[in-house]
C-alpha cells in the first residue's frame, strides 16, 4: 500500500538529552498533542508549542521544513512550520538545551469529537464491533482527551496519540472511529481523531465564558456559578439540596440482603443462579429491572499466585458495587465517589485470601435508575499479581447471577434537579472548555462532530441560541470562522412509562433546535431518529451514525458528489381536506423501510388538536389527511421522542423531522 494512503503500523519513540548541558533542568517539552505518532492536518501550517526556559531558543524540523523560536519571559513557545502534503512517516525534532525527536508523525485530515455520553460511548460496545476493527485500521490515529475540569482555561491536557489496531480502537469513540474509518476510506488519506466528550454533560459546559456572557440570557449562568465558587455556605446549601432531589427522585439501597444469605461465599446463596455474558447492562442481557443483582464468577488460579496480593479490575459498573473475594468484602464505589457509574473499579484482594487453584469473586450491583450493570470494555475486566505485570487473567466472559431485589424501572425528570455548579462539576458553564477543548485551539484541525442534546433537552427554545454561540465560540477560538461543525441530530428514544401527548415531545423540540442551527454556514446534520432504540438513552448502532456523519463532512467540506441527507421539507399545501407535503432530497421517488404507506405524519385543524393522519406517497411528495381533521392548517412529521418513521430516500436516509406550525411547545417537560 502507498505510503501515502495509509499508516505504518508502528512507531518508535526516542529522547535525547544532551549530557551535561548547562540548562539541563530548564529543559525543552511540548504540549500533549505532540509526540510519536501524531496526525498533523495536511496543508495547513503546523503549529507547536511548549515550555523552556525563558529566553531559550528552540528549532524544530519535520518533513524539510524548519522554524525557530524563543521562549517567552514566562517559559511558553510556539512556532509554525510549513504545511505538509498528506503522507508520511515523519520524524519531528525539536530541539533547545535538550533535543526531542518523535517519531510515526503523519499528515491528513484531523478532527475533534465531542459531547456528552453518546460519543463517549466506546467502540467494544458498539454494534458489529468486532467486525469493523478485523484486519486492523492503519489508516487511523487516534488521541482521547482525559476528563477534567478547569475554573479558567488550561494550556494542556493529558492524552496521547495511539497507533489505532484492535487493542487501542476496542476502547476509542465508535462514533468517531466509524466515522474516521469512513473519512479514510472514501478520501484515501489519514485521518486523525481528537476525542474529548463527557458524559451527561450539557452545552453551557462546552461553551467559553467570554461567549457566554457576551449573550445577556446566558449571564445568569456564569452569574451563578461566580456566586457559588465565591461562597462555600451557597455551595453548601445547593449540594444538600442535590442529595435531597436523588434521594427523592431515585432508588435508595435499603441494605445488603445477599450477603447474610450467602451470595458472597461459594455455594451459598442456593439455587436459581443464572448466566449473563460480561461486560454489559443487564438491561441489554433482557433484564428490565432496576435495584440489586449479585455476580459470580470462580477463577482457578496457578500455585504461584498463593498468598500473592492481586490487583482486581472490573471496569465501570452502574451505579454501585461491592465486591468480594471467596466471601471477603474486597472493595465497594458508593454513592460518595463521583461520576460512580463511569468510574473503572481497581480493587486490591489481600495475599491471604488468595489461593491456588478455585478462587470466588462475588460482585453485588445496586442499580438506582437507568442502566445497569458492568458497563466498560472486556480489557478492563481482568486480575493480575499487583506487584507484577506479567500474566493476566481476563475475567469478561460468562458470570452467574441472581437478583436480590427487583425494582420497577423508573422515570427521573431531570428538569427537576437542583443546580450543583462549581469548577469540578461537569455540569457548570464553561469548566470542560477550559479543561478539554480550549488546549486544542492552537493544533489546526479539518473540522468538528458533536453528539449531544439530550442533558439540554428541556431547555430546547434556549438550544436554538446556546447552540450556534457554542459553535461560533470553537471557531473564534480556533481562528476560522468556516470551521466545519458536523453534529448528530438527537435519535428516537423514550424510556419506559415515558409516552406524552400526542404532538407533544421535548426531544423533538431539541432536535427542531439542532435543525434550526444550519443556519449557520459550514455546518451539517446527521438525522438518526430511524435507528435510536426506545428503552436505551446509548444504542449500539454507532456504525451508521458515523456513516452519516462522514456522508456529511465528505458533502461539505470534500465537495464529493454523495447523497448526504433524507429528505427534508420544502413545502405544504392544502389540497381540499389533504395536505401535500413536498421534500428535498427525495432522490428519484420516496420509499418506506417497510414498503407500506408511511408512518409518523400527524395533522391539526385551527384548533391545534394533533391527530395520527394517513399517508401515501406521490414521488417527492407525500398526500397526508385523516378523517378526524377534515380541515387541516399543520402537519407535523416524527414529533414525539420515540415517533414511527418510515419515510427514507433511495439512498437509505431518514426523512428528517419537521414542523409546519410555529404553535408554542406544549411538552410537560419543556421550559416556560
Amino acid at each position: 500500500m502507498k505510503r501515502s494512503i495509509a499508516l505504518c503500523a508502528t512507531g518508535v519513540a526516542a529522547v535525547v538529552m544532551v549530557a551535561n548541558s548547562p540548562a539541563a533542568f530548564a529543559t525543552v517539552r511540548v504540549a500533549a498533542l505532540i509526540g510519536d505518532h501524531m496526525m498533523v492536518q495536511r496543508g495547513r501550517p503546523v503549529r507547536l508549542w511548549g515550555t523552556a526556559a525563558p529566553g531559550e531558543s528552540v528549532r524544530a524540523v519535520l518533513a524539510g521544513g524548519k522554524a525557530a523560536t524563543q521562549a517567552d519571559a514566562g517559559g511558553r513557545w510556539a512556532l509554525t512550520l510549513p504545511s505538509i502534503a498528506a503522507g508520511g512517516p515523519f520524524v519531528l525534532t525539536i530541539e533547545g538545551s535538550n533535543a526531542l525527536t518523535f517519531s510515526d508523525v503523519w499528515s491528513g485530515e484531523v478532527w475533534v469529537a465531542s459531547g456528552q455520553s453518546n460519543m463517549e460511548f466506546i467502540l467494544s460496545r458498539s454494534k458489529g464491533a468486532e467486525q469493523a476493527v478485523q484486519g486492523g485500521c492503519p489508516g487511523l490515529r487516534l488521541f482521547t482527551v482525559a476528563k477534567a475540569t478547569a475554573g479558567s482555561p488550561k494550556v494542556d491536557v493529558s492524552g496521547k496519540w495511539q497507533v489505532c489496531d484492535e487493542d487501542t480502537a476496542k476502547d476509542f469513540s465508535a462514533v468517531a472511529f466509524y466515522f474516521g474509518q469512513e473519512l479514510h476510506r472514501a478520501l484515501g488519506v489519514p485521518v486523525g481523531l481528537i476525542h474529548a466528550s463527557w458524559g451527561g454533560t450539557p452545552a453551557e459546559a462546552w461553551t467559553s465564558r467570554e461567549a457566554l456572557l457576551a449573550n445577556a440570557s446566558f449571564r445568569p449562568m456564569i452569574e451563578a456559578l461566580d456566586r457559588t465558587t465565591q461562597n462555600e455556605g451557597a455551595r453548601a446549601e445547593a449540594a444538600r439540596k442535590v442529595a435531597a432531589w436523588e434521594a427523592k427522585s431515585f432508588y435508595q439501597d435499603t441494605g445488603n440482603l445477599g450477603e447474610a444469605k450467602g451470595f458472597a461465599r461459594a455455594g451459598g446463596g442456593g439455587g436459581g443462579w443464572s448466566n449473563m455474558n460480561l461486560p454489559q447492562f443487564w438491561e441489554d442481557a433482557g433484564l428490565q429491572i432496576d435495584g440489586a443483582v449479585w455476580f459470580r464468577r470462580e477463577v482457578v488460579l496457578p500455585a504461584d499466585w498463593a498468598g500473592t496480593d492481586l490487583a482486581l479490575s472490573l471496569g465501570p459498573i452502574d451505579d454501585f458495587d461491592v465486591t468480594y473475594w471467596n466471601g471477603e468484602r474486597v472493595g465497594a464505589t458508593g454513592a460518595e465517589t463521583p461520576d460512580y457509574w463511569s468510574i473503572p473499579r481497581q480493587y486490591k484482594v489481600p495475599g491471604r485470601l488468595v489461593k491456588a487453584g478455585r478462587n470466588l469473586i462475588a460482585v453485588r450491583v445496586f442499580d438506582h435508575y437507568g442502566s445497569g450493570g458492568f458497563a466498560g470494555p472486556a480489557s478492563q475486566m481482568a486480575v493480575r499479581p499487583a506487584a507484577a505485570e506479567g500474566k493476566t487473567l481476563p475475567l469478561a466472559g460468562t458470570w452467574t447471577y441472581k437478583i436480590e431485589r427487583s425494582l420497577e424501572p423508573i422515570n427521573v425528570d431531570f428538569s427537576t434537579r437542583p443546580e450543583l455548579m462549581g469548577f469540578d462539576n461537569p455540569h457548570s458553564p464553561s469548566v470542560l472548555w477550559n479543561a478539554m477543548i480550549a488546549p486544542l485551539t492552537p493544533f489546526p484541525i479539518a473540522g468538528a462532530i458533536w453528539y449531544q442534546g439530550e442533558s439540554n433537552a428541556s431547555r430546547a427554545r434556549q438550544y436554538r441560541t446556546l447552540f450556534p454561540t457554542m459553535i461560533d465560540a470553537w471557531r473564534a477560538a480556533w481562528r476560522d470562522p468556516a470551521l466545519p461543525f458536523v453534529y448528530v441530530q438527537l435519535p428516537n428514544y423514550q424510556e419506559p412509562g415515558a409516552a406524552k401527548p400526542i404532538g407533544t415531545s421535548a426531544w423533538a423540540e431539541l432536535r427542531e433546535a439542532q435543525a434550526m442551527t444550519l443556519s449557520l454556514p459550514k455546518t451539517a446534520m446527521a438525522v438518526t431518529l430511524d435507528i435510536g432504540e426506545r428503552g436505551d438513552i446509548h444504542p449500539r448502532n454507532k456504525a451508521d451514525v458515523g456513516r452519516r456523519l462522514s456522508l456529511q463532512a465528505l458533502k461539505l467540506v470534500y465537495r464529493k458528489d454523495v447523497i448526504a441527507s433524507g429528505p427534508t421539507f420544502r413545502k405544504m399545501a392544502r389540497e381540499g381536506g389533504t395536505v401535500r407535503v413536498t421534500f428535498a432530497n427525495a432522490t428519484s421517488s420516496l420509499v418506506t423501510v417497510d414498503g407500506a404507506a408511511p408512518k409518523g405524519f400527524m395533522l391539526a385543524g385551527a384548533d391545534q388538536i394533533w391527530h395520527w393522519a394517513d399517508a401515501r406517497i406521490d414521488r417527492d411528495s407525500v398526500i397526508v389527511s385523516s378523517p378526524d381533521v377534515l380541515e387541516p392548517v399543520a402537519v407535523r412529521y416524527g414529533w414525539a421522542d420515540d415517533p414511527p418513521n418510515t419515510l427514507k430516500n433511495q439512498a437509505d436516509l431518514p426523512t428528517a423531522p419537521f414542523r409546519t406550525d410555529d404553535w408554542p411547545a406544549r411538552s410537560p417537560d419543556a421550559e416556560p
